[in-house]
């Protein structure tokens, strides 16, 4: 009988863990630091445009060799994001936009566009 209990005691381990990354998940906070960490993600790619020119540029010049041929461009992209895109930049991030983020996660959620209103027919 004792399976039977760790059991039952197991699968409410895991009703419990999924309900608590359920509620992280949902809170407003989460959503805040969620879409600032995709708009650092866009200025990141801005900032390594210059690599991922460059990892283009000899992807289309060595075809199907591009694994082995473009190596070096790739790590500089890699590099790059790392720096810019990493666990540490976000903290850097997040320290310099922190009045944003505590505005945003009082928002409640995503700005919603105005309503449409109906085109009369007359």
């Amino acid at each position: 009988m004792s399976s039977a209990a760790e059991q039952q005691a197991s699968a409410e381990g895991k009703a419990r863990a999924k309900d608590a990354a359920r509620e992280s998940r949902f809170s407003f906070r989460n959503f805040a630091e969620h879409s600032m960490r995709r708009e650092m993600k866009e200025e990141a790619m801005e900032i390594c445009n210059p690599q991922v020119k460059d990892f283009a540029e000899c992807a289309q010049d060595k075809g199907l060799l591009v694994v082995w041929s473009c190596s070096k461009q790739h790590n500089a992209i890699k590099k790059c994001l790392a720096l810019h895109n990493g666990e540490e930049a976000w903290e850097r991030y997040k320290m310099k936009h922190a009045e944003e983020l505590e505005q945003r996660s009082k928002l409640k959620g995503p700005p919603r566009p105005p309503p449409k209103v109906p085109m009369s027919s007359h």
